[in-house]
């Protein structure tokens, strides 16, 4: 049974600091689609269209009929632990500083054996839940869980190198005036987070929910304005070495596209706060974080961007807020990669109208704010890299994903209908 996860002691100054290593990130251009699937947290594998069949580690052809028309499918996670190891010793320097590991083989229900790592509460050759996951070199890897649950299971050492969980970690929120900080400190708090840092900009100015969220434990209100180079950089000199997950709701937000508005007063500001503060974030927190990704149970481990879903096609009637989401989403893809030698995962949280004063002449469904924030735990905890948030997101992602073009004309008509 997995012993609960104690708090992290203070670094010892003596000791050597773990320096980030990576699992081996060589893939296959079909092997990559491990990872696709795994960014969202789906379990896929490659199936055939000629001949119907699963196959196992993917490639260029089927195996049983050699045809090159394969598609990636959502697949039954279940299956049998037919064979298994533990690894005490290794070359590489990833594992050599993480052993023991174990790996096994399962059967899957749906046919092919697939190699896993296994958690460690599976019993020889039980039942169990396949479950794909990035590794901390961003591709996908299979680990095998126990089919119904255990005691303190997120906190078996390898599963937690696959997640971004909350538990014992500290976390910087950038906007204390967003409507869904108070939501967001509370659902970090009940994951177990040791420190929530809050960004408060212009604390002379009061807004109504300082006091509810000032009373939720372990917070901590701290000067932050991502608009302000200066006041940036002072946090991070501060608490940029303990911050393990940085969460940037910080956001401007104006109704109206680009005829309309008449100038670029606001403009500006959106661009200010949506695009350049989340770059004046990475280049103050970012280095730091990425130096910390080995640090053991209290290791930076994540980013977090709240977006706007219409990042991906424009929303006219909020048309430069859909364009400067558009610039955030292409600028956090570049900090992926450049998190990506730390291990530090990226995950971008797309939502579509939410519940605040900006959104009320819209109809609903809109995300409530503790919707938003439970979704962003647990894509933590699956240490998932995308999450969509709301029907309206989840609609407007798959219809993407049938034709960008084809959505473009959509959003288009339903402009016009909405005028």
């Amino acid at each position: 049974m997995t012993d609960p996860l104690s708090p992290p002691p203070k670094k010892d100054p003596q000791q050597r600091t773990r320096v980030p290593a990576l699992p081996s990130g060589m893939r296959s251009r079909a092997a990559l689609g491990l990872a696709v699937a795994a960014a969202e947290g789906r379990f896929m594998l490659q199936g055939c269209e000629a001949c119907g069949a699963l196959q196992y580690p993917p490639r260029d052809a089927c195996s049983t009929c050699l045809s090159v028309d394969l598609k990636w499918r959502d697949v039954e996670p279940t299956g049998q632990l037919i064979a298994e190891t533990t690894v005490r010793t290794s070359t590489s320097v990833y594992f050599r500083e993480r052993t023991p590991w174990r790996i096994g083989s399962v059967k899957l229900d749906a046919g092919p054996s697939v190699m896993a790592h296994v958690h460690g509460d599976v019993a020889r050759e039980a039942a169990v839940r396949l479950i794909n996951r990035l590794d901390k070199s961003g591709q996908g890897v299979l680990f095998a869980l126990p089919v119904d649950g255990s005691a303190n299971m997120a906190d078996d050492p390898q599963l937690r190198e696959l997640t971004a969980d909350p538990k014992f970690r500290r976390v910087l929120i950038t906007d204390a005036r967003n409507e869904n900080s108070v939501a967001l400190a509370k659902a970090f708090a009940d994951a177990g987070a040791a420190t929530i840092f809050v960004g408060q900009p212009e604390g002379w100015r009061p807004y109504p929910h300082r006091a509810a969220l000032a009373a939720i434990a372990n917070v901590a209100i701290v000067p932050l304005d991502v608009t302000d180079t200066r006041s940036v950089t002072e946090l991070a000199g501060e608490i940029g070495g303990k911050t393990d997950i940085l969460v940037n709701n910080a956001r401007f937000i104006r109704p109206g596209g680009i005829m309309d508005r008449g100038d670029t007063v606001f403009a500006r500001d959106e661009f200010e706060t949506n695009v350049l503060g989340l770059m004046r974030l990475a280049q103050a927190f970012g280095p730091a974080m990425r130096n910390r990704g080995a640090d053991g149970v209290n290791s930076a481990a994540a980013w977090v961007n709240i977006l706007s879903v219409y990042a991906y096609a424009n929303m006219p009637a909020y048309g430069v807020f859909s364009a400067s989401n558009a610039a955030a989403l292409s600028l956090s893809q570049c900090l992926r990669a450049e998190m990506a030698p730390g291990g530090v995962r990226v995950l971008n949280v797309y939502t579509g109208p939410t519940e605040d004063e900006w959104h009320q002449p819209l109809p609903p469904p809109k995300v409530a704010p503790s919707a938003l924030a439970r979704s962003v735990v647990a894509g933590l905890k699956d240490g998932l890299e995308d999450v969509y948030v709301g029907d309206v997101a989840k609609d407007l992602i798959e219809r993407w994903r049938q034709g960008p073009k084809l959505l473009e004309r959509e959003m288009i008509a339903e402009a016009g209908e909405g005028r």
